[in-house]
């Protein structure tokens, strides 16, 4: 980023380069930084609520998961695969997010695994799950009630530990969504 020609620089701030150093000088000691910004008042926490989403390290990196997974993907007629990946990115965005982690191909996983995509799933629960994401990647309202609907709890689970319980999570996400989407 460059710099306003009008700051002078602060001789504290000019890069140190150790090798460029005369004989003899040592580089000093970095001062202690603190809160001093507006921006940085650590008394205001992370907003929440129903739109927010879950803040995490790296989140966005979930979508290149979800990308390089794409061939697994079992969609139902009519479903379209961008619709698919953003919730699916969003689930696993918000798993890698509770864990204070960047998403992992694990999270994708999960996200597949309670959405059935993976396959396998009964074929009245991919018709329900297509008209769910029908146009979740332009409706952030609809995508961020899907992500919400799913259980947390169950969420976190490992993913063998999540597959003997996809169908409670399922039918607790079916259930959220009745109420979310009025």
């Amino acid at each position: 980023m460059s710099t306003d020609p009008y700051v002078v620089p602060d001789a504290s701030e000019a890069p140190r380069q150790a090798q460029n150093l005369a004989p003899g000088v040592s580089v000093p000691a970095a001062r202690a930084w603190s809160l001093h910004r507006p921006g940085d008042d650590v008394a205001i926490a992370q907003p929440r609520g129903a739109l927010f989403g879950d803040p995490g390290p790296n989140v966005g990196y979930a979508l290149a998961l979800v990308h390089r997974a794409r061939s697994r993907f079992a969609l139902a007629p009519h479903e379209h695969f961008d619709d698919a990946a953003a919730v699916v990115g969003e689930i696993a965005m918000r798993r890698a997010a509770s864990y204070g982690r960047a998403p992992v191909a694990a999270d994708v996983e999960c996200a597949l695994l309670v959405l059935g995509y993976q396959g396998g799933c009964a074929p009245d629960f991919a018709e329900w799950r297509a008209r769910q994401v029908l146009d979740a990647h332009h409706d952030y309202p609809r995508r961020r009630a899907v992500v919400e609907g799913v259980p947390l709890d169950e969420l976190r689970l490992a993913p063998q530990a999540l597959a003997a319980r996809v169908e409670q999570v399922r039918a607790a996400l079916r259930e959220a969504l009745a109420v979310a989407l009025r």
